[in-house]
């Protein structure tokens, strides 16, 4: 099946489509590029893309950049999740400190609105924390913000080539929901 390459225009950059090509690229080689989905609207926040796509927030697995020790870490959660700091600095052995908003792209390898866990910058470690695990799929960006992919939470697991999963986050499940009110 064929895509459309969404052309640049004046707020897209060449190197936001070679992103999305690169992401584009891996899936045709890994054989998913079914999953792949250009859409009409851009996705710029996790409530939003969930419109776009038809699903629920919780199910769009947001790709969070950190800096551990001044290198960059990629911490995959579900839409509905948010970082708990106690919980990252058990893990990291410090607070979480995001990778500030014009650095990611050098950094990660796409834009922030598109940073997904596939075909990102070498050496860049992925993790994915257990608050998707209670999805059989999840929709991830695509490298830019007009790009979704459809994947199973066991593709993702394989296809990212994540560490492993984690338990950072704060605010998606149900004791934590009613501990918020």
């Amino acid at each position: 099946m064929e895509y459309n390459i969404v052309k640049p225009t004046r707020q897209r950059k060449e190197v936001d489509i070679m992103s999305y090509e690169r992401v584009k690229e891996y899936f045709k080689e890994i054989g998913l590029s079914d999953r792949i989905t250009v859409q009409k609207l851009t996705g710029d926040t996790v409530e939003h893309a969930a419109e776009v796509i038809g699903c629920t927030p919780a199910e769009i697995a947001k790709a969070m950049s950190f800096l551990v020790n001044e290198k960059p870490v990629m911490v995959v959660m579900a839409g509905d999740a948010k970082v708990n700091s106690s919980k990252f600095k058990a893990k990291f052995h410090l607070k979480p400190i995001m990778v500030p908003h014009n650095e990611v792209e050098n950094l990660i390898g796409h834009k922030p609105g598109g940073v997904c866990p596939f075909a990102v910058n070498e050496g860049v470690p992925i993790y994915l924390d257990v608050s998707m695990k209670r999805f059989t799929q999840v929709y991830t960006a695509g490298g830019i913000d007009t790009v979704t992919i459809r994947v199973s939470v066991e593709e993702l697991e394989r296809y990212s080539h994540a560490i492993e999963w984690i338990d950072v986050c704060k605010g998606w499940y149900v004791n934590d929901l009613e501990g918020a009110k």
